[in-house]
């Protein structure tokens, strides 16, 4: 079998170590790919795009959309637009172990999301949707943090997140939507 790499490298121990350079890649991505597939993890699958400069324009991320929606199957959909410098609205508040999915935009530029001690964490990037299903297990107060540089005021970028009794979510959800009942 003939070097393919003798062409480019006359020396016999560079070429050896070419050759042992890309064994060990090969080996690296494998084990990665394998990692993956073990922990389930996988890029964002769902792919929705929107116009930005057009973002207060639309049904789901105006004004008066945004905050926490209570679905059929009792799991909570919360609809936030992330821009310099907050998450709006700035305070949610969701019911313990209950599923939530964050329906997240930028109105501006590129955003991080991130909830510490939790799963909840990705990037908001303008023109695109970003969604992230979870569930908190244990009461209390969480801060979302932009953990994406976006200009002089990244760091005072946080709002907050209360997860509550499941008695007090439903409540809470409601109020949120404006429904006092």
């Amino acid at each position: 079998m003939r070097d393919p790499f003798r062409a480019i490298c006359d020396d016999d121990l560079e070429r050896r170590w070419i050759w042992i350079s890309l064994i060990m890649a090969f080996v690296m991505g494998g084990l990665l790919g394998l990692y993956a597939v073990a922990s389930n993890i996988h890029p964002p699958s769902n792919v929705e795009t929107i116009d930005s400069t057009r973002l207060h324009l639309t049904e789901e991320f105006a004004e008066d959309n945004l905050g926490v929606k209570e679905n059929t199957d009792g799991s909570m959909t919360v609809t936030m637009v992330a821009a310099r410098y907050g998450f709006y609205p700035p305070v949610i508040e969701v019911p313990v172990n209950t599923p939530v999915k964050f329906r997240v935009a930028s109105a501006d530029v590129l955003h991080g999301f991130h909830v510490p001690f939790t799963n909840a964490a990705t990037m908001v990037v303008p023109g695109y949707i970003s969604e992230v299903n979870t569930a908190f297990p244990r009461e209390g107060e969480y801060s979302f943090l932009c953990n994406e540089y976006c200009g002089l005021g990244h760091d005072s970028m946080w709002s907050r997140l209360v997860v509550v009794p499941k008695s007090a979510g439903t409540t809470a959800a409601n109020s949120a939507r404006g429904n006092n009942s």
